[in-house]
């Protein structure tokens, strides 16, 4: 297979570099290398969302139908690793990448014009409700009820781990409508307004100072039937779809790629760069990379390529994590007793560290914060099981 790029697609990625030079902000950049890590400050996130929207980049990868531009992988990806390279804020892809596929997939014709033209226009911030306590990688057996009341869903649950809830308009979330059948067929899928009477969002202080995760509590919420996406008790088989959607983008090869990078450079502040075993550590974590971002592209590049291929989607997702991981951890041992500056230099809650050289704080922050990569969108044992299952037949 030849993954050599074609020239349109060299032409594309150099529209794109332009594209990306001329509408991000220079403070929006500062910020987003300050953070260090994959997920943007809340306030970035919209801010580049609408500009991105302006040049109908919001959501390319949709069909053209529902408004997107039909990109293919290949180009996607391109696009991914421009605005990654050039530090730009993550847009909000819960929306674009998780809920707006169900919606445009499974939704009413009602759902999808009220819906779709705010996600490609990044008017809200979608939460995903499915963890719950006690519930995480059994999904199955979630707790959360929701019983039909003539025309509205009375909602009573707790959810937990939600990104961002605090920030959010809207919530996709998978209730129990049906207690009495098999636990999988007894899931539904709703979309409920985040503002809605009977709930109350706490958020979760993190190691590294984050807050960005969430507990959301529902007492007696008052949802619209016609929020429910698709058929009641479809929502096991709504959610694998939207998983799938999600673990095709969690490879992390972006983040791998540049903090590798960064890595080389606190190596060289440091003068460590001629150091025989971070010399070796660097390599080896360099050829890694190299390697995942040659099985995307080959995974991309395939006539046979589906986002839904669940084996190889939870392989890169296992090594894409297992590296942001090994890539942070040289980080942090490189900089030594200067690791102790924790937090980045930009955040409003963060100290602003003017006698550090601007490579040192954010470093461990950021290390702590990746803890979470092989366990958010399917923990590092459940995608194991699937790659046993799936591709091995075990």
């Amino acid at each position: 297979m030849d993954l050599r790029p074609d020239e349109s697609l060299v032409a594309f990625r150099e529209e794109v570099r332009r594209a990306i030079a001329e509408d991000l902000p220079a403070d929006m950049e500062a910020r987003q290398r300050a953070f260090g890590g994959i997920q943007s400050e809340i306030g970035d996130t919209l801010a580049w969302t609408r500009i991105m929207a302006r040049r109908g980049w919001t959501v390319p990868q949709w069909p053209v139908e529902h408004g997107g531009l039909g990109w293919s992988p290949m180009q996607l990806f391109v696009f991914q690793e421009e605005q990654d390279a050039a530090y730009a804020p993550t847009m909000s892809w819960a929306g674009s990448h998780m809920v707006g596929p169900v919606i445009y997939t499974f939704g009413s014709d009602e759902q999808k014009a009220r819906f779709l033209p705010a996600i490609r226009n990044g008017e809200y911030i979608w939460a995903q409700g499915f963890s719950e306590p006690g519930n995480g990688s059994d999904l199955a057996n979630l707790r959360t009820q929701a019983v039909l009341d003539g025309d509205k869903y009375i909602v009573n649950g707790q959810k937990i781990w939600t990104s961002t809830a605090y920030a959010s308009e809207w919530g996709f979330f998978l209730v129990r409508t049906d207690p009495t059948v098999k636990p999988q067929r007894g899931i539904s899928f709703l979309l409920i307004d985040m503002k809605s009477p009977g709930i109350t969002v706490r958020q979760i202080p993190m190691i590294n100072d984050d807050c960005e995760l969430c507990e959301v509590f529902l007492d007696n919420v008052e949802v619209p039937a016609e929020n429910l996406v698709g058929e009641p008790g479809a929502g096991w088989t709504y959610a694998k779809f939207l998983l799938d959607h999600e673990r095709t983008t969690s490879s992390f090869i972006f983040f791998n790629k540049r903090e590798v990078q960064r890595a080389k450079d606190i190596a060289v502040a440091e003068g460590l760069a001629r150091d025989p075993v971070i010399q070796a550590r660097i390599a080896r974590l360099e050829a890694e990379v190299t390697a995942l971002e040659w099985s995307v592209l080959r995974t991309l590049a395939g006539e046979d390529y589906r986002y839904d291929d669940t084996a190889v989607a939870s392989v890169l997702k296992v090594t894409g994590s297992r590296l942001q991981h090994a890539i942070t951890e040289l980080q942090t041992d490189l900089l030594g007793a200067k690791a102790t500056r924790l937090f980045a230099v930009e955040a409003d809650r963060r100290d602003p560290a003017p006698l550090w050289p601007e490579h040192v704080p954010g470093r461990v922050g950021a290390a702590l914060g990746q803890r979470a990569a092989t366990i958010f969108g399917g923990t590092l044992q459940v995608q194991k099981n699937i790659i046993a299952k799936l591709a091995f037949g075990l």
